[in-house]
């Protein structure tokens, strides 16, 4: 099926998904979003709602609880929250390819099924605890510590910046730790583990009903059976956790870049200026034709990089070129629509306002625009 991909045609049944997710998004996500970013609280209403309409479990087996579906799937679905509220996209989108992803990829049997059944419902979310203060591009300066003792790991350390990791719905978060000189592994520490402390949520620019914090591993116990995946193999399993993840955030991107292209075609038809609609006028009509143009250009390089995962070839270049890509087009989009708005553009109450305030974040989180650079270079050969 994979073949078929393309923005222009899709299978219906990856129709059928994205216009249902798009019904859902308008009619309730965003009515409450305004209040939500305002209020800088979670929308756990939304998060259930999502849980029962299958989001979380849409690239998971059955057997798991998952819906049976692709990563594409998931990525049509974030593209359509992207549109009306990034907070609820990223909370989906963490949610899978950060918290339920790692699990999935490197568990054992027995921790599949004992984690991910909550995971893929929606009923529980998971953090994945990677940057640190010193480690954040360069992941592999992790500094958090692993020692083991006896049956179990003794964690110290801090990471900063993680999503889903302190919400009342938490079940655990998979942290990045030194357990030998020259190895990183990956371990679940369970919400109130004694000595995991969640800090207080961030004071942020954008985002601001999506759950993020700082998190504390004061001599946090685990068992050694919390280990996740080989041990040493931590560095290399969260660089393709991270891979498919710049997909997904690509995907998301381009719902916003596309949200600013539809907030801004409805207002320059319903303002006039000069005795006729804004939108008249060539200097606003070709603003919004060049942001139509950065989204779909946006879709057409996540699609290409949803492909060639879906049908196993190499992807991590053309993973980077789309979350560089959508990214870009997002930040782009979103200060081209609020000057589209004016001084419209600069209240709150308006979607455009929160999108200019949400989108700066997507060229830096999963990987910052000079790492995507970086990464694309090194496939050139340069």
């Amino acid at each position: 099926m994979t073949e078929y991909l393309s923005t222009t045609t899709l299978p219906e049944d990856y129709r059928d998904l994205r216009d249902t997710v798009r019904d859902f998004a308008q009619s309730v996500v965003a009515p409450v979003a305004a209040q939500h970013d305002r209020d800088h609280t979670f929308p756990y209403e939304v998060v259930a709602k999502m849980g029962e309409m299958g989001l979380f479990g849409l690239p998971f087996p059955e057997e798991y609880g998952g819906m049976g579906g692709d990563y594409f799937a998931l990525c049509l679905a974030l593209e359509e929250l992207g549109k009306v509220d990034q907070s609820v996209a990223i909370t989906l989108e963490a949610g899978v390819s950060l918290g339920a992803m790692p699990i999935y990829h490197f568990g054992t049997e027995e921790q599949k099924k004992a984690l991910l059944p909550d995971l893929t419902a929606g009923r529980a979310l998971a953090g994945f605890g990677l940057t640190e203060p010193e480690a954040g591009s360069d992941a592999g300066g992790t500094r958090t510590v692993a020692k083991q003792d006896g049956d179990d790991w003794v964690i110290s350390g801090s990471k900063q910046f993680i999503t889903n990791s302190g919400t009342d719905i938490t079940k655990f978060v998979t942290v990045t730790a030194r357990t030998g000189e020259n190895e990183i592994s990956t371990i679940i520490v369970p919400s109130g583990t004694e000595g995991f402390i969640v800090e207080p949520g961030y004071n942020k620019v954008g985002w601001n009903a999506s759950d993020t914090h700082a998190l504390t591993f004061d001599g946090a116990r685990v068992p050694l059976d919390n280990l996740l995946g080989e041990r040493g193999r931590g560095y290399a399993n969260f660089l393709r956790i991270l891979d498919e993840g710049r997909i997904a955030i690509a995907a998301l991107a381009t719902g916003a870049a596309q949200g600013c292209v539809d907030e801004s075609v409805a207002y320059a038809k319903g303002r006039h200026a000069f005795g006729k609609p804004i939108g008249k006028y060539q200097a606003i009509a070709f603003k919004i034709a060049r942001m139509q143009a950065r989204a779909q250009m946006a879709r057409a390089a996540y699609y290409d990089a949803a492909m060639a995962m879906l049908q196993g070839k190499p992807f991590k270049e053309q993973a980077s070129i789309a979350k560089l890509v959508a990214s870009e087009a997002a930040m782009d989009n979103a200060r081209d629509a609020t000057q589209v708005f004016g001084g419209s553009g600069f209240m709150n109450e308006y979607p455009v306002a929160r999108h200019y305030r949400d989108s700066k974040i997507l060229e830096i989180g999963e990987g910052t625009t000079e790492v995507q650079l970086m990464l694309i270079s090194r496939g050139l050969g340069l």
